[in-house]
């Protein structure tokens, strides 16, 4: 956002607060602060809606804000007093009024607030009116608050500084039926409408509306003979400005520099929208050259390099942005869309390892969903990148001949290493995920190795050495039922093939072996485990199958029949090799 949209912010801030509407006042106020976080005026004024809306706490806080951007700003130690005071921390506010004083020892307002803390510290005099008189509680219209409202009134500040003026105001403290015999005084009047409002105490940078009705909504009797006084036009909202009188010479032009440097970046604006990207840049210089500290203008720069594909200076004009930003206290926001900028860059230069990491330091300064989101993508796509740049054949070979040698001098780990680096260079390589899956049987990867080996019959299903491979892995994780099929797929492709052969005699003889030699409970366990592949769960609950097994028991002439059909028999058989099913 620019420094224009802040005051546009500010002075929408103004207005909701004039009307009363203390929430609107507040957001357009943060507004305004998160677009321009450097400027104290901001701060200021959130802290009187604060304070008119109850919030001391938050009051207080805008106050400290206030003071740290701007130490000379005389307000700011006004506002902290009133916000410390309002919390009823009267010893802290008095020491605020007095930080203050003792940079502005003539300001009235500081001293009214030190006077105003002292009276509500240390309690009302003994001779302070009860307020019998007046009815409905008109007394406390006149309380020690008072004084604190007319001394954060742009309208009635001045009369502060009045003896004769004071000298009524503390008499009505005193005795607010001496009302009655002020009321001629339109001064006392508008003070009394301030009261009765409510509002005017905490309206430090706007014109509070003249209030016509203010001594009729009060239950003094009207006065007869009262002189009319003088009627006053409805003032415009008035933005808080800097008092440059008490700035020296240096910062005074240091505060219209910025002014005149953001004019200048708007003249740079509408250039760069008519696309005289050449006189636009000249603006941008022109206005950093104004005012070094604000990183919009360099900011701008780095659009208008993105968008004549200047990627070198666009990256550099975002990292001079970032580092004036942080210098100056820049708002987080425009730090982060800075550095999303210089990554769409380095992005566009095809460096999405820098792009990445521009995103995560944007991340750090103001989180946003959508670069969340374009960061991610990114790491997909590098991730891809870097694969896709990892491939190459010829060294695949290499790592797989030295795997070949390690797993010869039976290195298994070394040789698991090699076949790794291979299958990364070589990811579609069957006979180099075969190799692998031979090397991690060996350090007993029973999963990893089956894993890699389905992935070669993948990419190869007429490999069948791969299929010889998945039954012998198959055998040592006893799961007969499946080796036998991985065989019986190999001799299917070769039916010559000696390893598809020597693995299904070696099969069919450990089940034998296993149903004449185990224990009850070893076959038990044998069938737990058999029952665990949901291939067998599926068998089982067939109710063809179901039947059949019945009929072993009951007719076994029936059962016969039934294996005389080559697919229930294949089922049958299945559950034999699993132990599911025993036959001895």
């Amino acid at each position: 956002m620019s420094n224009a949209q802040a005051e546009e912010f500010k002075a929408a801030g103004n207005a909701a607060l004039q009307a009363g509407k203390l929430t609107e006042a507040i957001e357009s106020y943060a507004k305004a602060i998160n677009a321009d976080g450097t400027n104290h005026v901001y701060y200021s004024n959130r802290s009187a809606a604060y304070l008119k809306k109850g919030d001391a706490n938050n009051a207080l806080e805008d106050a400290k804000s206030t003071i740290a951007l701007n130490p000379d700003f005389s307000k700011g130690y006004s506002r902290k007093g009133a916000a410390l005071h309002a919390l009823k921390r009267y010893n802290d506010a008095i020491a605020a009024f007095e930080e203050g004083l003792a940079k502005f020892p003539a300001d009235a307002a500081l001293k009214k607030g030190v006077e105003d803390a002292k009276r509500d510290r240390d309690g009302p005099p003994p001779s302070s009116f009860s307020g019998g008189g007046m009815p409905g509680g008109m007394s406390g219209l006149f309380g020690d608050n008072l004084i604190q409202q007319i001394m954060l009134n742009p309208k009635t500040r001045a009369y502060l500084n009045d003896a004769e003026f004071m000298a009524k105001i503390r008499r009505l403290q005193a005795n607010p039926n001496s009302l009655t015999e002020m009321i001629n005084d339109p001064r006392i009047m508008e003070v009394l409408g301030l009261s009765l409002r409510g509002a005017g105490g905490d309206e430090e940078d706007e014109e509070d509306k003249p209030s016509s009705s203010a001594a009729s909504e009060t239950s003094a009797p009207k006065p007869s003979p009262a002189p009319a006084p003088m009627k006053e036009e409805p003032a415009p909202v008035v933005e808080e400005e800097e008092d440059l009188s008490e700035l020296t010479p240096e910062e005074r032009k240091k505060r219209e520099d910025a002014k005149a440097a953001i004019k200048v970046k708007e003249r740079g604006n509408e250039l760069y929208k008519a696309k005289k990207f050449d006189e636009a840049l000249a603006a941008y210089d022109e206005a950093s050259a104004l005012d070094p500290t604000n990183m919009t203008f360099i900011n701008n720069k780095a659009a208008l390099y993105f968008t004549t594909k200047q990627w070198d200076k666009c990256i550099e004009s975002c990292t001079e942005a970032v580092e004036v930003g942080k210098a100056n206290r820049a708002p987080f926001e425009e730090r982060a869309k800075a550095l999303v900028r210089c990554a769409k860059a380095y992005q566009k230069k095809g460096d999405l390892g820098k792009a990445i990491d521009c995103c995560k330091e944007a991340q750090l300064e103001y989180y946003d969903k959508a670069t969340e989101r374009l960061m991610k993508n990114w790491e997909l796509d590098k991730k891809k990148a870097d694969v896709a740049a990892y491939l190459d054949d010829d060294k695949a070979e290499e790592a797989k001949q030295r795997g070949n040698e390690a797993f010869r001098n039976k290195n298994w780990a070394d040789a698991v290493k090699e076949y790794e680096e291979a299958v990364k260079r070589a990811p579609n390589n069957a006979p180099i995920r075969n190799n692998l899956a031979a090397a991690l049987c060996k350090i007993m990867d029973f999963a990893g190795a089956k894993m890699h080996i389905e992935k070669a019959i993948e990419i190869d299903p007429k490999y069948v050495k791969a299929w010889a491979r998945k039954g012998d892995i198959e055998v040592l994780i006893k799961e007969n039922h499946k080796a036998i099929e991985s065989y019986k797929c190999g001799l299917a492709i070769d039916p010559t093939n000696a390893a598809c052969k020597d693995g299904m005699r070696k099969v069919q003889t450990l089940i034998n072996y296993a149903s004449s030699t185990m224990t009850e409970e070893e076959k038990m366990e044998r069938a737990r485990h058999g029952m665990a592949d949901p291939e067998i769960q599926a068998i089982l609950t067939d109710p063809v199958i179901q039947q059949i097994l019945k009929d072993f028991n009951e007719n076994p002439q029936a059962a016969n029949q039934a294996m005389a059909n080559p697919v229930v028999r294949a089922k049958i058989e299945k559950l034999i090799a699993s132990g599911v099913v025993q036959t001895a």
